[in-house]
C-alpha cells in the first residue's frame, strides 16, 4: 500500500501517518526523517544535504527526490510506505510520478486531512497558551506569527496538490478536526476499501 498524507500544519498528519504505518506494517517516510537519515548514513546525497542545511539553505528538489528514491527502494519499503510531508509542491509531485512510473509503481491513495484553517489556527494557539500556562514545553513554530506563515505557505505551495491528485482519482478527504481516533477510523475505512477494491478501479493508471 503506497500512500501520501496531506493537510495543513497542525492538522495531525504525523500522528495519523504513524498509526497507519504501524497498523499496515509499512514505514512512515517524513521529509525531515529522510533528510536526517541520509545525513547520518553519510550517503552521497546525505553529504550534499548536510552542507546545504549547514549553510541554512533549502534542500533543492533534485536532492529531496533522490533521497525519496533511495528510501522507497529500501527493503522495508517494498511492501509499501506512507509519505508525510512530501510532495509539497506540484513540481515535486510531477517528478515523483515520473519516478514511480520508471519503477512501474503507483500510489494507491492520497489521504487529505480537511480542516477549517481558522478553527485550526485558534485551536493550536489556545493549546499552546494552555501548555505554557501549565509550564509545559511549547513548539517554537506554534506561535501565532510562525503559524500564519506556515499556513500561508501551505495554501500557496501545497494546497494545489489537492486538485492535482483529485484529477488522478486518488484523493480522499477526511474531516481532520474530529477526535483523533475517529479520524484514524475514517482513514482506515478508505484504506480498507481500496484494499478490497478490484484492480480495475484504477486500471487506466497501470504502467504499460
Amino acid at each position: 500500500m503506497r500512500l501520501v498524507i496531506l493537510g495543513p500544519p497542525g492538522a495531525g498528519k504525523g500522528t495519523q501517518a504513524i498509526r497507519i504505518a504501524e497498523r499496515l506494517g509499512i514505514p512512515q517516510l517524513s521529509t525531515g526523517e529522510m533528510l536526517r537519515s541520509a545525513v547520518e548514513a553519510r550517503t552521497k546525497l546525505g553529504e550534499q544535504t548536510k552542507g546545504i542545511m549547514e549553510r541554512g539553505h533549502l534542500v533543492p528538489d533534485s536532492i529531496v527526490l533522490g533521497i525519496v528514491a533511495e528510501r522507497i527502494e529500501a527493503p522495508e519499503a517494498q511492501s509499501g510506505f506512507i509519505l508525510d510531508g512530501f510532495p509539497r509542491t506540484i513540481g515535486q509531485a510531477v517528478e515523483f510520478d515520473k519516478m514511480l512510473a520508471e519503477r512501474r509503481l503507483l500510489l494507491d491513495r492520497v489521504l487529505n486531512l480537511r480542516v477549517d484553517e481558522h478553527v485550526l489556527f485558534d485551536r493550536i494557539v489556545t493549546r499552546s497558551r494552555q501548555m505554557a500556562e501549565r509550564g509545559e514545553a511549547v513548539r517554537r513554530d506554534d506561535n501565532p506569527e510562525t503559524l500564519r506563515r506556515r499556513l500561508a505557505a501551505y495554501s500557496e505551495e501545497t494546497a494545489p496538490l489537492l486538485d492535482y491528485y483529485k484529477r488522478q482519482g486518488l484523493l480522499i478527504s477526511v474531516d481532520g478536526l474530529q477526535p483523533i481516533d475517529i479520524v484514524t477510523d475514517r482513514l482506515f475505512a478508505v484504506i480498507n476499501a481500496r484494499i478490497a477494491a478490484p484492480d480495475e478501479e484504477n486500471g487506466s493508471r497501470h504502467p504499460s
